[in-house]
């Protein structure tokens, strides 16, 4: 049996519309989120992330997508995606854990944004339809 790690990510729009994306070490686009901690609830642990990775307040909505990433060959990551929505005023403070922030139209979302990220968009994007 295998145990993999659970990262928790959240489809969050800027007040324009566009979605919220960090670069990371790996010179990808990701959605914000992370690992979540032991006694942590999905919501609480994408909450605490947000408010690290960026400085912003969210309110957590739907589950959007489980799935499992390979984030480098051989390392998998089990990831579950959430439709976010900005509580007060958008003004993000970059990490040290990310090196950019991306603000993308919908149509016009970057080539190294990994599958599982981008279908999730897509979903969020319906959903909101």
């Amino acid at each position: 049996m295998s145990a993999y790690p659970v990262s928790i990510k959240g489809v969050l729009r800027a007040p324009g519309g566009e979605i919220v994306l960090l670069l990371n070490e790996r010179e990808e686009w990701e959605l914000p989120g992370g690992r979540i901690e032991h006694g942590e609830s999905s919501a609480e642990c994408l909450q605490r992330e947000i408010a690290e990775e960026l400085g912003l307040q969210v309110q957590v909505g739907t589950l959007l997508d489980t799935y499992l990433f390979e984030v480098v060959p051989g390392k998998h990551v089990f990831i579950a995606t959430y439709v976010c929505s900005l509580i007060g005023a958008f003004e993000p403070a970059l990490s040290h854990e990310h090196k950019r922030l991306g603000l993308f139209a919908a149509d016009a979302l970057p080539g190294n944004l990994p599958v599982g990220y981008r279908t999730s968009i897509e979903a969020a994007l319906r959903a909101s339809a």
